[in-house]
């Protein structure tokens, strides 16, 4: 059997089909990059994954005192100091410049572990002996509530993230504008009003009918009481109004006029005095004046 007898009958293979070429590995500024280049350099640390899982020294106390449920208030500093010393130990393996801050709460830890060892002075009384965890406590307690706070303050709903602003666009012929109105505005048009109101404004005068001759015999009375000297201001009743100490005082003039009464003063500035007249003549209401009888 020769060659061509060995291969009578068996049909070739079929040609390789050509690879589908894959999509572009990257995009540069909108340009497709097919493969990455030869000489591409990529430093081990580029790409680092970072768990935020503490935002801080005191996130970090905070955490280990609540994990292992310890009171606050009451912290056993050598477990705690201990504890937050191991995670500060393997932080800085991996990042020096974020164990700084650390560090330093480590450091106030020991510290106050040494201050807990030392034997404490002794108070005076009606004071008590300062805890030396007091400072470390209280700054723990602020930061729970704040971050208590800020949780609260996360769980509202946000733009964006829970619910999308809805925009509507209006037509401006649509939209009737108001002009706006200043405050000059406002107190012109109330002067407007003002002066309509004054000129719709009506005032009755009313005639009050009073008599010369009445109030001088109420004077004449009043002097027959008093047997004496009265002061010219006492003569006036203020209730009387301005027409009643009006016709009084014209009443008073009238009676000195016809001698009944006198009206005397001893010095300049001094007050002024009535009486009656030493009796020359007699009035009567009537309006008639007689001489005394001899």
């Amino acid at each position: 059997m020769n060659e061509s007898g060995l291969l009578e009958g068996i049909e070739p293979p079929p040609p390789p089909e050509p690879a589908v070429a894959a999509g572009p590995v990257a995009r540069i500024y909108g340009e497709p990059l097919e493969q990455l280049p030869l000489d591409l350099y990529i430093p081990p640390d580029a790409l680092a994954v970072m768990l935020d899982a503490f935002e801080g020294p005191l996130d970090l106390l905070l955490y280990l005192i609540r994990k292992a449920n310890i009171n606050i208030l009451d912290i056993p500093m050598a477990p705690l100091t201990r504890q937050y010393l191991d995670y500060v130990e393997a932080m800085r393996s991996h990042n020096l410049e974020l164990a700084a801050d650390y560090l330093v709460m480590a450091a106030m830890l020991i510290e106050i572990k040494s201050r807990m060892l030392l034997p404490r002075p002794k108070a005076a009384e009606g004071e008590e002996v300062e805890d030396p965890r007091a400072e470390l406590v209280r700054r723990l307690v602020e930061y729970e509530q704040m971050k208590l706070a800020a949780a609260k303050l996360d769980a509202l709903p946000q733009a964006e993230r829970d619910f999308v602003w809805v925009e509507l666009w209006v037509e401006k012929s649509m939209m009737q504008r108001f002009p706006d109105v200043s405050v000059a505005d406002l107190q012109e048009a109330w002067g407007v009003i003002l002066r309509q109101a004054k000129l719709h404004k009506h005032h009755r005068v009313q005639r009050e009918e009073l008599s010369v001759r009445e109030h001088m015999g109420i004077i004449l009375r009043e002097l027959r009481e008093t047997d004496g000297f009265v002061e010219f201001i006492r003569m006036f009743d203020p209730e009387m109004g301005v027409p009643g100490v009006v016709v009084h005082f014209l009443a008073m003039l009238e009676l000195a006029r016809e001698h009944l009464v006198e009206i005397t003063q001893t010095e300049a500035f001094d007050p002024i005095y009535v009486r009656l007249a030493d009796g020359r003549t007699t009035y009567h209401p009537d309006g008639n004046a007689e001489q005394p009888a001899e």
